[in-house]
């Protein structure tokens, strides 16, 4: 942490103090040596851990948050606001509508009803609840949920949560939902819900939103976009046309998930839910005897399902928005397009190199998924184990994936040359989503390349 970070960080929240300045004097906390002692252990044991802010950790989606989330969070905390109503935190709850607004307007929504939530599962919770109680058959049965099958897997559990049936659609090789079996079962009237992800969480595919909208002209059904990982790529001037058009539908969702704290720069946990109509908030109507007491205005508890919440993560997610608008073209902006850039070069690498066979569709985002070349996947799952660990052994670390052996070309293992909706291999997979990914990709290709001959000289083809 520089001294600068540190310097900042004490002027702010010497003008916070300066605020409860009249006060009498309340004795603080001493900390004392054997705090000290106890914080120089935790720092210790923390070196267990990969270096997730270091461009040579390419593997999960971990990105560091900005400096500004971090001394914005801990300056909140000070205060410990608590935003489910506006006796426990009134600035940072006002900071939080701000915030929402900035992400709603980002999607072009005119109007909307949302707020921030402890993560993307319990905000696609409260879009499902919601849409629950919307989407129910004549006879009050309620419809089902469909999803892809490369959806994220909270969306089959919440439904079972809910009591809601749910569909599973299968995917292409590109990993997008299959819409020739999706709109032969919206026929059917069952489907109340669909599920469009903007990012799957394996290979960063994104649903063709714009298509689905289409279908929802001829069929009735609610559209919820998951873009908990790749709704900020809304604002990428780099995209595919294919992909970009799937971003440009957005505005004719119901909902959408955000979460901030993937590519928003924030620290977990910081999801959020907005819905485009804002009379859905009449869906979470409950009372409180002792809570929404202090204001006529909104409480966010009123539209929220979970109850407390740290508003010290609107406080970290507003201040982030002020230094890095939501702007096309903007510094902001400008990081989420090298990250794409970075996943196409990386891409192109490893349809060159003698070691690898990259996935049928390029990235659509800032992931990469690659198998090792070999005579079957077997081999090949188990010479990326081996590369996996010989990459860590240089300080490239990597994500392992079990996926369909459909992603990657036919004919990439002997006596698999039909695509196979059961056959898998476990492959590499890399999360390019640090702006300084881009800078950094000839280091990575280069210790990667190393890596597979390490790996594949000792293990026979």
């Amino acid at each position: 942490m520089s001294d600068e970070f540190l310097k900042l960080l004490a002027e702010s929240q010497h003008t916070l103090d300066q605020g409860f300045a009249h006060l009498p004097p309340n004795p603080e906390t001493s900390l004392g040596e054997a705090a000290s002692n106890i914080l120089h252990q935790v720092a210790t044991r923390l070196h267990d851990n990969y270096p997730y802010a270091h461009p040579l950790y390419a593997g999960q989606m971990l990105k560091p948050p900005h400096p500004i989330a971090r001394a914005a969070y801990a300056l909140a905390m000070s205060v410990n606001p608590n935003n489910h109503a506006l006796d426990g935190g009134r600035a940072s709850s006002a900071m939080e509508i701000e915030a929402i607004a900035a992400l709603a307007k980002m999607f072009h929504w005119p109007q909307h009803l949302g707020h921030l939530s402890s993560g993307g599962t319990f905000a696609n919770l409260e879009a499902l609840w919601v849409a629950g109680q919307l989407t129910y058959t004549e006879d009050g049965t309620p419809k089902a949920v469909a999803a892809s099958d490369q959806a994220h897997y909270t969306h089959s559990r919440i439904s079972g949560v809910l009591g809601l049936p749910f569909i599973s659609i299968p995917s292409d090789a590109d990993g997008c939902m299959d819409l020739a079996i999706l709109e032969a079962l919206l026929a059917t009237g069952t489907i109340g819900t669909v599920v469009v992800t903007l990012g799957t969480t394996a290979i960063g595919s994104v649903d063709p939103l714009d298509q689905i909208v289409a279908l929802q002209q001829k069929y009735e059904f609610r559209i919820h976009v998951d873009a908990a990982y790749g709704g900020y790529f809304t604002l990428a001037a780099n995209l595919s046309s294919k992909t970009r058009a799937a971003f440009e539908a957005i505005p004719h969702a119901d909902s959408i998930v955000i979460d901030p704290h993937k590519h928003g720069l924030q620290p977990y946990g910081c999801g959020c839910i907005l819905f485009r109509d804002p009379a859905v908030g009449r869906l979470y109507k409950h009372d409180s005897p002792y809570t929404y007491f202090s204001s006529k205005d909104l409480h966010l508890g009123e539209i929220s399902l979970e109850c407390s919440r740290a508003g010290a993560s609107a406080v970290a997610l507003w201040a982030t928005q002020q230094l890095l608008p939501y702007t096309p073209g903007g510094a902001f902006a400008q990081g989420l397009e090298f990250g794409h850039t970075a996943a196409m070069k990386l891409h192109q690498h490893l349809k060159e190199s003698p070691h690898f066979i990259p996935s049928v569709s390029p990235p659509q985002l800032d992931i990469v998924v690659w198998a090792v070349r070999a005579t079957t996947p077997e081999a090949s799952s188990a010479l990326a184990q081996r590369i996996f660990d010989e990459a860590a052994k240089r300080d490239l670390h990597l994500a392992l994936a079990k996926l369909p052996t459909r992603f990657f070309p036919q004919n990439s293992w002997k006596n698999l040359h039909e695509p196979d909706q059961q056959t898998t291999v476990t492959c590499l997979r890399s999360v390019l989503m640090k702006p300084e990914h881009l800078l950094w990709l000839d280091q990575i290709s280069q210790r990667l390349d190393a890596a597979a001959v390490a790996a594949i000289g000792s293990i026979p083809r």
